[in-house]
């Protein structure tokens, strides 16, 4: 059996500063919720990746471990933001919590994400 070795591109850096912009990039449709990052770096479905997260006004980042489970590749169509959404892990249970309350009323509006 061959070991395929795994690209890494480092430690992913996000920073949400306000309700809108995590709004655009909460996934709350996948399994344990999921984020989009913004990257012009290529990835591959299913690679893991590990970010700091910091998020609103909370004094420390957060880190963040997941797994690509979609990717906006540069120039896609419609003038979408080019990154990359990933899972996040059963450990950030209380990160999904958080920006979840954070987003409270603000998640059925319907308005367009960064994903969909």
């Amino acid at each position: 059996m061959a070991v395929i070795p795994r690209i890494s591109h480092g430690i992913l850096s996000l920073s949400i500063d306000n309700k809108d912009s995590l709004y655009k990039a909460y996934m709350p449709f996948v399994t344990n919720g999921g984020l989009f990052i913004p990257t012009t770096r290529t990835y591959q479905l299913g690679e893991e990746v590990f970010m700091l997260l910091m998020l609103m006004d909370e004094p420390d980042k957060v880190p963040v471990t997941g797994k690509v489970i979609w990717v906006t590749p540069k120039a896609a169509q419609g003038g979408r933001t080019p990154g990359i959404g990933i899972q996040l892990s059963g450990d950030d249970a209380a990160l999904v919590r958080k920006i979840e309350t954070y987003l409270a009323g603000a998640m059925e509006s319907g308005r367009r994400t960064n994903t969909l």
